[in-house]
C-alpha cells in the first residue's frame, strides 16, 4: 500500500490538510521570532531558552495532555486548541523589545502546549483508525508534510520577514491557523471511542503505572526520544549570527538553512522508508550521528554546510515515524493517549536539553563546530543502545 492509497481514507486526507496548513504557519513565523531576537540584540541563552519553550510545554503538561487526549472528543478538543494557536501568534504583534522577551517566552509556551496537545492527540488517534502498513504509511506522511512545511515555511518565512518584517509574519501565520480551523468543521469521526469513567487522578496513576510495568515500551521511548537530538534551531540561529551574518542578512540565512535542511528531512522517507527495518535500525541511527558529524567538518563555509545539513537531515524523519510507529504498535488502545504524551514529554525533554547545551556551551566558549560534533557522537552512543535492546527484546528478529 503507497501513500496515495492512503490518502484516500477520508480522515487521514482531512487531518493531513489541516497539519499541511498549519505546520506551514509556524515554521512561517518560527523565522519571524528568531530574527526579531537576534534583530533586538539577544545573547545565546536568551535564544536558546526561547527555543526551549517551544518544547517545554510537552515536558511539563504531560500527564496532564494524556488524560485530556483519553477523555475528550478529538474534533472538539483540536477547535478549541486551533483557537488558542491563533490568539497567540496574534499577541505576538505585542513585543516590540528585549524588554518584552519574557512576554514573547509566555506566549510561545502557550502556543507550543496547544500544538503538542494537538500532535498528542493525532498521534494517540492515528491507531484507532488505521493499523498495519496503513498506519505506517500514516506516520510517514504526517513526517513528510512537517518537512515539506519546514522546508516552504522557513524559506518563504525568511523571505518574508527580511522583506516585510515580524508582524507581517504573525499576521499572515494566524490567517493560516484560521484556514486550518474552517477545514476541520467537515472532518467526520466514525470510529468507536472508549468511554472513561474513572476520575482523572486515576486515569494518570494507571498511565503511569501502565509504562513503568511495560519495559520494551519504556525503552521504545528512549529511542524515539534521541532524536532530539536533531533540534538545530539555536543552533543555526547561532550560526546565522555568529558566522554568516557578514555574507547574508541573518533571517535568510535562517531560513534557506532550515530549508535545506528540511529538503533531506522530506527525500529521506521516499528511499529510506522502504528498507528499514527492525533488524537494521542501529545503521540508520549510525548514519545520524556521521553526518552530523560531518556538518561539523563543514559548517565554517557557509554553502558547503548547507550540503552538510541537507544530509543530517536525510536520516530524521524516517527515524522520527519509524520508532513513533514501534511505541504504537505496543501500545494497548485504552492506553494510547497517555503513553503517546508520556513519549512526546521525554522526546521533548531530550529537544529542551539540547538546545540548553547548545546555548549554555556557546556561552561557555566551546566552538559551534564541537557542538555539533557532540550531537553526533550521542547518535553513534544511540546505535549501540538499540543493539543492545534488539538483544533484549527482538528475539524473533
Amino acid at each position: 500500500m503507497g501513500y496515495r492509497e492512503t490518502l484516500k481514507h477520508p480522515v487521514i486526507a482531512r487531518l493531513s490538510l489541516i497539519q499541511l496548513i498549519s505546520y506551514f504557519g509556524t515554521w512561517f513565523s518560527q523565522v519571524a521570532i528568531f530574527s526579531m531576537l537576534v534583530a533586538y540584540g539577544a545573547d545565546a541563552i536568551t535564544i536558546a531558552f526561547t527555543a526551549a519553550m517551544a518544547m517545554l510545554p510537552a515536558v511539563v503538561l504531560a500527564p496532564m495532555i494524556g488524560v485530556i487526549i483519553d477523555r475528550i472528543d478529538f474534533k472538539k478538543l483540536m477547535f478549541t486548541l486551533l483557537l488558542i494557536e491563533i490568539a497567540m501568534t496574534l499577541s505576538f504583534l505585542l513585543v516590540n523589545s528585549l524588554d518584552y522577551v519574557w512576554l514573547l517566552m509566555i506566549l510561545i509556551f502557550i502556543r507550543s502546549a496547544a500544538a503538542s496537545l494537538l500532535f498528542s492527540a493525532e498521534m494517540a488517534l492515528f491507531p484507532k483508525i488505521v493499523q498495519d502498513e496503513m498506519l505506517k504509511n500514516t506516520n510517514e506522511i504526517h513526517s513528510i508534510i512537517w518537512s515539506f512545511t519546514y522546508a516552504f515555511g522557513m524559506a518563504i518565512g525568511g523571505v518574508v520577514t527580511y522583506y516585510l518584517g515580524y508582524h507581517t509574519a504573525f499576521i499572515i501565520d494566524a490567517f493560516l491557523y484560521t484556514l486550518a480551523l474552517f477545514i476541520l468543521l467537515g472532518l467526520k469521526l466514525t470510529h468507536e471511542r472508549t468511554i472513561h469513567t474513572d476520575s482523572n487522578w486515576k486515569m494518570f496513576t494507571d498511565g503511569f503505572h501502565y509504562i513503568l510495568s511495560k519495559q520494551k515500551i519504556l525503552h521504545l521511548i528512549l529511542l524515539h526520544a534521541a532524536i532530539g537530538l536533531t533540534s538545530f534551531d539555536a543552533l543555526i540561529t547561532l550560526l546565522a549570527d555568529f558566522q554568516y551574518k557578514e555574507l547574508i542578512a541573518v533571517p535568510l540565512a535562517i531560513g534557506l538553512m532550515n530549508a535545506t535542511r528540511a529538503v533531506g528531512l522530506m527525500i529521506g522517507p521516499f528511499i529510506i522508508g522502504k528498507v528499514i527495518h527492525k533488524k537494521n535500525l542501529h545503521y540508520f541511527f549510525l548514519l545520524q550521528g556521521l553526518s552530523i558529524i560531518l556538518w561539523s567538518q563543514l559548517q565554517e563555509h557557509y554553502y558547503l554546510g548547507l550540503m552538510g545539513l541537507f544530509i543530517t537531515g536525510f536520516f530524521i524523519t524516517t527515524l522520527w515515524s519509524y520508532t513513533y510507529l514501534l511505541i504504537q504498535e505496543e501500545t494497548e488502545a485504552q492506553y494510547m493517549g497517555r503513553v503517546i504524551s508520556y513519549n512526546d514529554m521525554f522526546f521533548m525533554l531530550s529537544n529542551v536539553t539540547t538546545a540548553l547545551f547548545i546555548g549554555y556551551a556557546s556561552k561557555a566558549g566551546i566552538s559551534l563546530e564541537i557542538i555539533t560534533l557532540c550531537l553526533g557522537v550521542g547518535f553513534i552512543l544511540v546505535a549501540v543502545y538499540y543493539v543492545w535492546f534488539k538483544k533484549q527484546y527482538l528475539h524473533d528478529i
